[in-house]
């Protein structure tokens, strides 16, 4: 029971993150200081990408899963949750890439709106 709950937890963590990286800028309106952490963040996100790396929460939602007597999957996050929705096949590398340069793109939008707006002020 603990590790179906932990399993979600990670899962849960995890899908926050991809959340903040690839539109955590918003928040910078809110709170200026966030953009420190979003830029790492972001910049974490895109080394995984492009370096066709797994994120450490995959194995470790994994290792959880099978404690919890549950099915673990191959290869990462994304592939496994929003790829399947959206590419059947699966990822590839260049898709893998593709999701970089997109939330590096969306990124370089929202903080170009960040600093405009925030000149205006």
């Amino acid at each position: 029971m603990l590790a179906s709950v932990a399993a979600t937890a990670v899962l849960a963590v995890h899908g926050l993150f991809i959340l903040f990286v690839v539109a955590g800028g918003l928040l910078v309106l809110w709170r200026p200081w966030i953009a420190v952490p979003h830029l790492l963040a972001a910049a974490w996100g895109a080394a995984i990408s492009f370096g066709g790396w797994i994120c450490p929460l995959t194995p470790l939602e994994n290792h959880f899963r099978q404690q919890a007597g549950m099915a673990g999957y191959q290869g990462g996050f994304i592939e496994h949750y929003l790829l399947a929705l959206i590419y059947p096949d699966g990822l590839t590398r260049s898709v893998q890439i593709g999701l970089g340069v997109a939330v590096i793109a969306l990124n370089v939008i929202i903080y170009g709106w960040v600093v405009r707006r925030r000149g205006r002020r």
